[in-house]
């Protein structure tokens, strides 16, 4: 199980992340704790570890994993929920936040998690169980032109109304109910050298969708510096441009005084930096992290500081 996932940028988030060893700090994204086990071995005994995650498998793996760790709390709760998990934890205020936004690669190569489109699985793409929509009931409810909009938005997809379209057609003679089902349908409008890269899109954008992923992102964020300490750390792993053009902006925003004048062409928005930015330019993994592990080569790790 050691093997479930390798956190990406580890050294890199935990030089940005801990600022004080008897701090307390928030995991938004546990996953298999990777990333909190290294947060955990940089704390002293006074430190503290806040962690979220909605899927099943993750926090019931953590909550045994770190069980003789009374540093620990473990919260299965959206992370946007961070103020209110800061609340009942009783924390004035966080030293640092972490959220690492990608798939694990547990929910990626465990085909029933329901992530990939490699193996047949029902076509589910949620998250947190407990939500009703799966991505079978967005391809098989909704119309031609909404679905056209989730692959546009959600996926960057070029070919979103062709692909749109494609799915109307075939859910008229059956019911689109497996990964292999849609995968067979944008196989037979799509050229084998572009085949991964259009699945691969299209099964983020559901994702998304389903998950409400780039709104929970934008509340988390919003949150995260409200409950921030005065010199308290953000730090945020995206995986592919719309969640990082997300988390760009916003700490563009949030560090400084006045907004362009596009954003606010009157002038009339004044207000205070609420972070100082720490990264320019996005740290991205080295040519050898890239090489032991393929999955973060798309990575980019941003950092604020709370002012």
């Amino acid at each position: 199980m050691s093997m479930i996932h390798v956190p990406v940028l580890l050294k890199e988030t935990i030089d940005l992340l801990i600022t004080d060893k008897s701090g307390s700090y928030f995991d938004a994204t546990l996953g298999f704790g990777g990333h909190s086990e290294a947060i955990l071995q940089k704390l002293d005994p006074k430190g503290k570890l806040i962690a979220t995650d909605v899927d099943d498998n993750a926090f019931n793996y953590c909550k045994e994993k770190f069980k003789n760790d009374k540093r620990v709390s473990l919260y299965k709760f959206n992370f946007s929920m961070v103020d209110v998990i800061a609340k009942i934890e009783s924390v004035e205020g966080l030293n640092g936040i972490l959220a690492d936004l990608g798939v694990s690669s547990f929910q990626l190569d465990k085909p029933n998690a329901g992530f990939t489109f490699r193996t047949e699985t029902e076509l589910d793409l949620r998250m947190d169980k407990s939500k009703k929509q799966t991505a079978a009931d967005v391809v098989n409810e909704m119309s031609e032109e909404e679905l056209s909009l989730i692959f546009r938005d959600f996926g960057e997809e070029r070919n979103h109304k062709k692909i749109a379209r494609a799915i109307i057609r075939a859910r008229e003679n059956k019911k689109i109910k497996t990964t292999t089902d849609l995968k067979e349908i944008i196989k037979e409008i799509t050229s084998p050298n572009y085949l991964t890269k259009t699945l691969t899109r299209i099964f983020q954008a559901l994702r998304i969708y389903v998950n409400d992923e780039l709104n929970m992102l934008k509340e988390f964020l919003s949150r995260s510096v409200d409950v921030l300490k005065p010199g308290g750390r953000l730090v945020i792993i995206s995986y592919h441009s719309l969640e990082d053009r997300i988390v760009k902006d916003f700490l563009r925003i949030e560090s400084v005084t006045s907004l362009s004048p596009k954003e606010d062409p009157y002038g009339l928005q004044q207000k205070s930096a609420r972070l100082k930015i720490l990264t320019k330019k996005p740290v991205l993994p080295s040519k050898e992290e890239i090489e032991r592990n393929r999955r973060a080569r798309s990575a980019k790790l941003r950092a604020a500081e709370r002012i």
